[in-house]
């Protein structure tokens, strides 16, 4: 433990506990590679760097947004902003986030489950990111947002090129292709956004424009940066936490078979898989002044990563953390996040992932591992894989 652990290199991301359990044996507070940030990995610690936003800041723009990149809106959006701007944009979005847009959302996406589940098997060897992890929320997303499903395809690579956003680019053609990207993309919401000012539809942009606080609402420029922080976390989050899931399945057949022999246990089940290998891993934060945890200073402007997936393994807060067990109660543990900036998709991201592994459930008795490598992405927030060849029975 002389050296900085690396949390981007591939034998971190193919399994990180074992490397988180040893963070908090040892070195509960610390720096590590890349760029020396301070990780911190106990559930006690982590707890509070969520509950003080005003020592913890979400305002670390620049990390986002290099000179290079010109404009970023996902850096400008909510989930970059400490109150009162949060607090005000937090409020908007919650009055046109509410169970109304489960409701209307879940019948069609369990047509599209079944079908997308038919198209497994039997006995395929398939990529189910790509077949079945992946689709599945861009659907609910395209449906959330009103945007023309043929450009569901187009969703997976405008999110791939903003969150691979680094101080340098990779190349000079790497850098255009992101910025191009993001000139389309705000482009083509700019246009959604204009239309539904013109003619009001019954989907969440058109809730967006409408939706006041104290007799003020949501400049074009607001809604574009809520719309594409919602259109690239409720797409990763959601394919990463299946594709998490899918895997526990092969490895644990014993799992399926339990949740098809007794179907209400999926609930619970899902709660401790958010706890146990859950797709949110490091929320960072920068510090605005000079905070001790675990009797290590961290000195003002230093970039802090809460370790939520190391936190949710905290054999403090739960006993045995390595063992499966929905009946310890966990309620995802901090997946979610805490405080003023828990997710607001939650309650869809729970309802979606519910719709999906009930498709698979309902058409499958078992899973399988294929040949052919798991890939695991490299993006620092989340983690899970991006490419998971699997056989269905």
């Amino acid at each position: 433990m002389s050296e900085r652990m690396n949390v981007l290199s591939p034998e971190f991301r193919q399994n990180p506990y074992p490397y988180y359990a040893e963070l908090r044996r040892t070195r509960p507070v610390c720096q590590v590679e890349p760029g020396g940030m301070w990780a911190v990995s106990r559930y006690e610690d982590v707890l509070f760097v969520l509950k003080h936003p005003e020592i913890f800041s979400q305002g670390f723009r620049d990390t986002w947004q290099p000179p290079w990149v010109g404009y970023n809106p996902l850096a400008n959006s909510m989930m970059a902003l400490d109150p009162p701007a949060h607090t005000r944009l937090r409020s908007l979005v919650n009055r046109a986030f509410g169970p109304q847009v489960i409701a209307r959302i879940e019948p069609p996406l369990r047509r599209l489950a079944a079908e997308l589940a038919e198209g497994l098997g039997p006995g395929k060897e398939v990529d189910f990111v790509e077949s079945f992890a992946m689709p599945l929320p861009a659907f609910v997303i395209g449906e959330l947002l009103g945007l023309d499903h043929s450009l569901r395809p187009r969703f997976k690579r405008w999110g791939d090129d903003i969150t691979s956003i680094t101080p340098e680019p990779k190349s000079p053609e790497d850098a255009a292709r992101v910025r191009k990207t993001i000139a389309d993309l705000t482009s083509y919401l700019a246009d959604v956004v204009a239309a539904r000012r013109r003619s009001p539809e019954d989907d969440l942009v058109t809730d967006l424009v409408q939706a006041q606080v104290d007799g003020a609402g949501l400049s074009d420029k607001e809604i574009i940066e809520l719309l594409v922080m919602l259109l690239l976390g409720g797409l990763e989050t959601t394919m990463l936490f299946l594709g998490s899931t899918l895997l526990f399945w092969a490895q644990h057949p014993e799992w399926m078979a339990r949740l098809r022999e007794v179907p209400a246990l999926l609930p619970r089940f899902l709660e401790e898989m958010l706890r146990y290998d859950g797709p949110s891993h490091a929320l960072p934060r920068l510090v605005t002044t000079e905070v001790t945890l675990s009797g290590v200073t961290i000195p003002k402007g230093a970039l802090v990563l809460a370790l939520v997936a190391s936190a949710n393994h905290d054999e403090r807060q739960f006993p045995d953390p390595e063992r499966f067990d929905p009946e310890r109660g966990s309620q995802g543990g901090l997946q979610f996040g805490h405080g003023i900036h828990f997710c607001i998709g939650a309650m869809l991201g729970r309802m979606e992932a519910r719709v999906g592994l009930e498709a698979l459930l309902a058409r499958f008795r078992r899973v399988e591992r294929a040949d052919g490598p798991v890939h695991y992405n490299r993006m620092l927030p989340v983690r899970g894989p991006i490419s998971l060849p699997l056989r269905f029975v």
